[in-house]
Parts: C-alpha cells; sequence; structure tokens
C-alpha cells in the first residue's frame, strides 16, 4: 500500500438527523448530517400512512395508476357494448338491401339474428330478399365485432 493516500478515518464522528437525533458512529468525516433516519422513517417508527413525498412523486403514481384503472374499465365497457345482443342491424354495415330484408322478416338486432342462426343457416336464407352473398358477409362481420356463432351456423348448407 501506498503511504498517506488514505484519509484522516475519526471513530468519533457525530451524525445528526433533521429530526434532532444525534449519534457517534466511525467516519472519513467528522460531522454527518442525515435528513431520515432510524427514529423518524416511517418504515421504522410503524406509521406507514406517513409517506415522504419528494416533488409530488407519490400524487403523480395515485394520477397514473388512477389513469390506468380508467383506461381498463373504458375497455371492458366498449367490449361489452361491442358485442352486445341488443346492437341493431343497421350499425353491422352490412347494405341496405340485406339489412331491409332482415327488418322486414322481423330481425331488428344481433341477438335476434344469432337465435336464427342457432336452427343453421337454411333458418336465415328462408328470409325473403336475404341470399347466400349476404349471410356470408354477415357472419363475417359478426366474427369480426366479436360475436360468437352458434355451431350450426358453421355448417355450410348448399
Amino acid at each position: 500500500m501506498k503511504p498517506n493516500i488514505h484519509p484522516t478515518y475519526y471513530t468519533d464522528a457525530v451524525v445528526t438527523c433533521a429530526c434532532g437525533n444525534t449519534w457517534t458512529t466511525g467516519s472519513t468525516r467528522k460531522e454527518i448530517h442525515t435528513e431520515v433516519c432510524s427514529n423518524c422513517h416511517p418504515f421504522f417508527t410503524g406509521q406507514q400512512q406517513r409517506i415522504l413525498d419528494i416533488e409530488g412523486q407519490v400524487d403523480r403514481f395515485y394520477k397514473r395508476l388512477q389513469a390506468r384503472q380508467d383506461y381498463v374499465e373504458t375497455t371492458k365497457a366498449r367490449e361489452t357494448v361491442r358485442t352486445s345482443p341488443t346492437r341493431p342491424i343497421a350499425e353491422l354495415g352490412l347494405g341496405a338491401r340485406p339489412t331491409d330484408a332482415l327488418a322486414k322478416a322481423g330481425l331488428t338486432n344481433v341477438g335476434q339474428i344469432i337465435e336464427k342462426l342457432e336452427g343453421g343457416e337454411a333458418a336465415l336464407l328462408e328470409v325473403d330478399g336475404f341470399g347466400r352473398k349476404s349471410l356470408i358477409d354477415l357472419k363475417k362481420r359478426l366474427r369480426q365485432l366479436g360475436y360468437a356463432l352458434p355451431a350450426a351456423a358453421e355448417d355450410v348448407a348448399v
């Protein structure tokens, strides 16, 4: 080891906390000043409710947490509205002719169409003015929107 390169070590260094607590320890500095010690820190005192808030970091954290919760709730609400069985047929964007044909048959919302599809494709093909192309477009659009089609609707009737 090289001589005279090490700092002076004080065995009686005094540590002073902002709360007024003092104690002695060994250090290379004669006096040490701290802001938090074991007497005033919330973890050691058991006061978990008291949080040291420096520059609003805790508030910003809670705002981000609330924003995330709001986003999750909005997404869930949007998804339930998107796959609602009371959704009108006009919102599917099938075209004027198939929409009018379904309306004349008394099928005005998605729930009624899914009930009709439980009887198979033939049940919807019996609707006057609603053909195979319209049925294919309808099933494709329902799948895109996240609706679960009945197993009977998956069978292709020729």
